[in-house]
């Protein structure tokens, strides 16, 4: 504010060589550690031996921002497209990056001056009853001027908040980049289940058709009195209980579409006309690459936010370490004032102050140093935080790359049991027309199908769903804005 009760132009002969040695004192170090980013211990090579198809080549960025196009599937890179616009949480993560960024400046402003404009029109009037010789009299006080003020950042303490206040920004942006990451591979793992499940809603009434066709042949039979009732009835029930597999499949069908259209930012229901077409659940590519454990961890957003949350924290080590020392600050006031609005303007009315001011807290019970141990110690958890991210990053690809190849090896088994379960339920009909077996190895024989067909869907998906999370554990569906 204004300072009314100095009205005189001041002189201070040695204000310019004060203010001279505070300016140059700004060019100090900060006070505080200088953050230096931890370097984790890391082998040069996967601990997972890499099969069926998994290379330990470079990745390359550009694909692995955008994998879902490995799997050839338009309707799935749309919907992954169309999420990374719409979806409420990734506006939600847009939203505080944009907050942060404003935060940052308004730190980044403390580093500069400070100017308040203000200015007044009063009326005094002192008591009658005053002994002043004035009393009984108005009089009209015109003032307005400029404050301005500067704290000088001579050990840092700005310079520290400003550092630390990029370092949360980066971090934020780096979140937004990990829900980047996270709604990709859910989408296309949501994706993958539709799919699935129409795969094996495909299996069940393939199988219900078989049956059905055995139902009437047993039927015809009976009533030829070429077979017996247990034989109908057990060849009617085994076709019910498939039958009753269809709406678990269909409801599962449903939960996928509907959460595919929430994640796209849409109603539940609005995809559904979209994903009636039956298709093949995308196919992995023959080769997969994956790099080193070192290029995933400089990849991967969740590491790269826990590593500027800590250097932030370092930052915020030295913002309470700049309290132990002195404040510096230059101020200085110019304006007018006069009693009479005719002379306002006049040379005479013009005031100004100029000076430094210097603060300095030399008692605080120990505030001020238990203020830093508390930064320190939360600097150790922010350490402790971003060694156990790099750890869980880890051992999520090494469990990716585990999984995926254990599931091709489950898939091939798995197909070879499809092709022998179908020759049983031939041989089986076969010899049950014959006479040379009873109808329980029919029945035996189509369950086993219909289990070995339904296992081998499931398997393909899972296939596909664990290439998803390899890609999600390698750091990609996010790409580096230019």
């Amino acid at each position: 504010m204004i300072n009314s009760k100095n009205r005189h132009s001041n002189r201070w002969p040695g204000g310019i060589a004060v203010v001279s040695v505070i300016l140059m004192m700004t060019g100090c170090a900060a006070v505080g550690p200088d953050y230096e980013a931890p370097v984790p211990e890391l082998t040069d090579a996967w601990q997972t031996p890499l099969q069926d198809g998994l290379r330990a080549e470079s990745v390359d960025p550009d694909q692995l921002a955008r994998w879902w196009e490995t799997l050839d599937d338009p309707l799935l890179a749309g919907l992954i497209e169309k999420t990374l616009i719409a979806n409420p949480d990734l506006k939600q993560a847009i939203a505080r990056v944009r907050q942060s960024r404003a935060s940052r400046a308004m730190t980044a402003a403390d580093r500069f001056p400070t100017l308040d404009v203000g200015g007044s029109v009063t009326t005094n009037r002192i008591s009658k009853d005053s002994s002043s010789t004035e009393s009984g009299i108005e009089r009209d006080w015109y003032e307005a001027g400029f404050d301005a003020g500067w704290e000088v950042d001579v050990f840092g303490g700005v310079r520290r908040s400003v550092e630390a206040a990029d370092a949360d920004l980066q971090a934020v942006q780096a979140e937004l980049d990990d829900v980047r990451v996270s709604l990709a591979a859910e989408v296309a793992r949501n994706y993958i289940e539709a799919r699935t499940y129409q795969y094996r809603l495909d299996v069940a009434m393939a199988n219900i058709k078989a049956q059905e066709e055995t139902v009437d042949l047993i039927e015809s039979r009976f009533e030829a009195g070429l077979s017996n009732e247990l034989d109908t009835q057990q060849a009617r029930y085994n076709l019910e209980d498939t039958r009753s597999q269809l709406p678990g499949l269909r409801s599962g069908l449903e939960a996928a579409k509907n959460r595919l259209a929430v994640l796209t930012g849409q109603a539940p229901g609005s995809l559904r006309e979209q994903l009636e077409e039956r298709l093949p659940i995308p196919v992995p590519p023959l080769t997969v690459a994956v790099g080193v454990p070192a290029n995933t961890l400089r990849r991967r957003p969740d590491i790269r936010s826990a590593e500027r949350q800590l250097a932030a924290q370092s930052a915020r080590i030295g913002v309470a370490t700049a309290d132990l020392y002195p404040k510096f600050q230059l101020l200085g006031t110019i304006g007018l004032e006069s009693i009479n609005s005719g002379d306002f303007f006049d040379k005479s009315s013009r005031f100004w102050n100029l000076g430094p001011s210097v603060s300095w807290r030399i008692f605080d019970a120990g505030a001020i140093r238990r203020n830093i141990e508390v930064q320190n110690a939360i600097a150790d958890r922010y350490l402790a935080a971003y060694e156990g991210a790099v750890l869980a990053a880890l051992e999520e690809v090494e469990n990716a790359l585990n999984v995926y190849a254990e599931e091709q090896v489950r898939r091939s088994h798995l197909k070879q049991a499809v092709v022998a379960a179908q020759r049983a339920v031939d041989l089986a009909q076969d010899r049950y027309a014959a006479g040379l077996v009873d109808f329980s190895n029919v029945l035996d024989a189509q369950r086993s199908l219909l289990s070995f067909q339904d296992g081998l869907a499931q398997s393909e998906g899972t296939v596909t769903t664990n290439l998803i999370s390899l890609y999600k554990a390698l750091g990609g569906g996010w790409e580096r804005q230019r």
